[in-house]
């Protein structure tokens, strides 16, 4: 096991944003499908996206790297198990994503992976491919994985909740425009992380994919059929990731710009922006960067954050410190990440000295003045590392954070990149 120790610290500089986790992962996974041969440019290469791309090349494409440059070699919608077996690792959206594809497939494929992936549900997406006409099961109990999908997608009109997780959705968009039939897709309940189906919709445009839905993203109408054509993409920076440097900025009342940030881009975590201009930082934003300062005390925000999860973490920590009261609403989907993540936060946070309060779907944070630095477990989840860390910068005295070896999920350069700013923080394994 990795621990991160962190010492109170002040930041300055700037730094790259590392590339999208959302983006590689369906950049990769169009190009599986595409009929022809895809270039992407500055993928992400970490624990999750790899997971991916080994899936990509299970499931019959042929993938060739030449320095910081991909080409896949699709198979135009034709999926050919090689072994019939994706060990997904850790990661939640290649098990997901890619059980929907390997549904197009006339032989059935297990998917499975480590013991935090064995806990995420998958029983409504898995009951919709049975609908729409592929052989699916779960092996785990209550659906959960492994999964065993196959046959073939024949079409039809189906519904599926957006309240568990919008990879349900993206998967479903992924596979439907190559199965036989037409596909008619309802989403029930709320869509939470609504952003991130955005981003599946525009890459699948990229493609070529015919693709019709209203304006609540809660109906959407698909031709069976089609051929998508290769897509040539370079993977915007990552938001999530970018969140972490940004809010440690505004935490320890220093500045730092990060570059390589589309900020008209797709991605819902640009919010981040916005957040931190509410908590009290100055944030100045650029056509490919964001630069914050700290201005002094923060103050405590309410945010719904119902379609940034990813975000919760970070502004957790950020409400710890804030004058007055911090609530983070909408976030119920939490407790189905890499680990539940609104008791993780509860949790340690309360070893900081933090006064936080966990109800079923939010944090309530009473906002106190200083953190004491303190031993806390990441639950092997690379954003509660990273958020535990931005919370050591401000903490009395020396934090320890156990599990630190997550932190290549997203983000593989994030000590290297907090040390280049400042940040007295070094990973001992």
């Amino acid at each position: 096991m990795a621990v991160l120790r962190v010492r109170p610290s002040k930041l300055s500089g700037e730094i790259t944003a590392p590339p999208s986790k959302s983006y590689t992962h369906r950049a990769f996974m169009i190009a599986l499908l595409a009929d022809g041969e895809s270039t992407i440019r500055n993928p992400l290469i970490g624990y999750d996206t790899m997971a991916t791309i080994e899936a990509v090349k299970e499931m019959g494409a042929e993938v060739i790297r030449e320095d910081n440059t991909w080409r896949v070699r699709g198979t135009g919608g034709k999926i050919k198990p090689r072994t019939g077996l994706i060990d997904a690792r850790n990661s939640g959206t290649t098990i997901r994503l890619m059980s929907a594809i390997a549904a197009l497939s006339p032989k059935p494929t297990r998917l499975t992976g480590d013991q935090s992936v064995l806990q995420r549900p998958m029983g409504p997406l898995i009951e919709t491919l049975g609908e729409l006409g592929a052989m699916a099961r779960c092996e785990g109990k209550e659906g959960r994985p492994p999964v065993i999908v196959g046959g073939g997608l024949d079409g039809g009109d189906v519904e599926i909740t957006g309240g568990v997780s919008s990879q349900f959705i993206s998967a479903l968009l992924l596979a439907a425009p190559q199965a036989k039939g037409d596909v008619s897709i309802t989403i029930t309940g709320e869509m939470r992380s609504k952003p991130y189906v955005e981003i599946t919709l525009e890459l699948l445009e990229m493609a070529g994919a015919k693709i019709k839905h209203d304006g609540r993203l809660t109906k959407f109408s698909i031709p069976g059929g089609q051929t998508l054509k290769p897509i040539n993409l370079t993977i915007p920076g990552d938001f999530s990731s970018a969140a972490f440097p940004l809010g440690a900025a505004a935490l320890t009342g220093s500045t730092v710009r990060v570059n390589n940030l589309d900020t008209k881009g797709a991605q819902g975590d640009k919010r981040i922006v916005t957040l931190l201009k509410d908590f009290g930082a100055e944030v100045k934003v650029f056509k490919d960067a964001v630069e914050v300062s700290g201005e002094g005390d923060l103050n405590g925000i309410e945010a719904d954050c119902g379609d940034n999860p990813d975000l919760v973490p970070v502004l957790a920590v950020l409400g710890s410190v804030a004058d007055g009261l911090t609530r983070l609403t909408n976030i119920p989907h939490l407790r189905f990440k890499e680990t539940d993540r609104l008791r993780a936060l509860a949790t340690e946070l309360r070893r900081f000295g933090a006064d936080v309060e966990e109800l079923p779907d939010e944090l309530k944070i009473n906002g106190v003045r200083k953190l004491e630095g303190t031993r806390v477990s990441s639950y092997g989840d690379h954003r509660m590392a990273m958020a535990f860390a931005v919370a050591g910068l401000v903490a009395k005295g020396e934090t320890n954070v156990d599990g630190a070896e997550s932190i290549p999920v997203s983000y593989p350069d994030f000590v290297t990149d907090m040390r280049k700013l400042g940040a007295k923080i070094e990973l001992v394994k």
